[in-house]
């Protein structure tokens, strides 16, 4: 791992029990939701990754886990090369310390309301953090940095939002009293789990382009999560980030924002950027659906081989029994994805194409469901 990533992720899988029915319970039986499923990652300083898919697909596991929030099942995630779990569980030579790694990964939820202690002031619940990171501080100076963030995040006047109590804000001064007390912590990766998906659509752009004003002011690292292509690229594209596909549990494909929307090589990610009306890149001019007549494959029971075969318009008899792995776009490391068409001599090419299978509805991408933004 590069001395310059701040979290990387090695073939990481969280897996978990799904609720079952007590005549399973009597049986003995279980089922395994793979929630993440063989994914590596790599952040690195001052970076912004965009992880977009539909509802279920593990987008928010695969950011909880790489802030050490969400132990993995298998595969490793380290900050700064010390693995976070062997920090934890003091397990070998700790070169850094659990806390010091817990302070540096900070999280800025989807409801910041139930985050924040409804019987504490904003004052109080932002002093919390300074108190920890910064114990030299008096009261004074605690006081003076808290409404100078409260300022600076467009609360005014600041004294006056700081003697206010949860019940008394909006949610966009929610979420950015949330902002503030990740940023308070100095950390070196803030993860945005549907951080702006509560807010009104006008309200959004102000959101991330605040996000985005402070990430390179703290000269921090942003994972952003999204069911909503539009916020996930508007992020990625202001920020010259990376925007990354999830599918089933799986990472289908990831690299610069032009990239993948203007020249998307998986087939889930061009059914995304087709299902999004201002996004109209020309995708190998296909007038076809891209998307067959099947329903949305339970998590529980994923299709085996490519996840997305039952879905895919492109998909072969090879789809069905093998597993792509990532590959380069054209020999660009910085783009890669996770389907056997980007392998010229694969068996893929020389299999029959599978036929549609028989289906109730068409189903269409779920993961865009807000409003575009504009």
């Amino acid at each position: 791992m590069s001395e310059d990533h701040v979290v990387s992720l090695q073939d990481v899988e969280v897996h978990f029990e799904s609720e079952q029915s007590l005549l399973s319970q009597l049986r003995g039986e279980t089922e395994i939701v793979k929630a993440v499923d063989g994914i590596s990652l790599d952040i690195p300083e001052n970076d912004v990754v965009a992880l977009v898919g539909e509802s279920g697909c593990g987008k928010s596991t695969l950011g909880k886990t790489a802030i050490g929030v969400q132990r993995p099942t298998s595969g490793s995630v380290t900050y700064r090369g010390q693995d976070i779990w062997k920090a934890k569980d003091k397990d070998g030579n700790v070169e850094i310390p659990h806390d010091e790694i817990r302070q540096s990964l900070q999280i800025i939820p989807q409801d910041p309301g139930a985050s924040l202690n409804p019987n504490k002031t904003v004052q109080h619940s932002l002093a919390a953090p300074l108190k920890l990171r910064h114990p030299e501080m008096d009261s004074f100076e605690r006081r003076e940095r808290i409404n100078e963030m409260i300022s600076r995040v467009g609360m005014s006047p600041p004294e006056d939002y700081a003697k206010r109590f949860p019940h008394q804000l909006s949610g966009g001064e929610k979420q950015r009293v949330a902002l503030i007390r990740a940023l308070l912590m100095n950390p070196d990766l803030i993860l945005a789990d549907e951080a702006v998906s509560a807010l009104d659509v006008s309200l959004r752009i102000d959101m991330m382009d605040l996000m985005l004003e402070l990430q390179e002011e703290f000269n921090t690292s942003f994972l952003f999560i999204s069911h909503n292509l539009s916020n996930a690229s508007y992020v990625a594209g202001k920020s010259d980030g990376r925007i990354g596909i999830m599918y089933l549990g799986e990472l289908v494909e990831l690299g610069p924002i032009d990239e993948v929307l203007e020249n998307p090589k998986h087939p889930y990610t061009k059914a995304l950027v087709w299902a999004t009306p201002n996004l109209d890149p020309d995708i190998d001019d296909e007038t076809e659906s891209p998307l067959r007549k099947i329903d949305v494959p339970d998590p529980r029971n994923p299709p085996s081989g490519c996840r997305f075969h039952t879905r895919c318009p492109k998909a072969r008899e090879a789809c069905k029994g093998n597993t792509p792995e990532a590959v380069a776009v054209d020999g660009d490391e910085d783009h890669t994805v996770t389907c056997f068409r980007e392998i010229d001599d694969h068996e893929y090419w020389d299999s029959p194409k599978l036929e549609d299978e028989p289906s109730g509805t068409e189903s269409e991408p779920t993961a865009l469901e807000d409003e575009p933004v504009q």
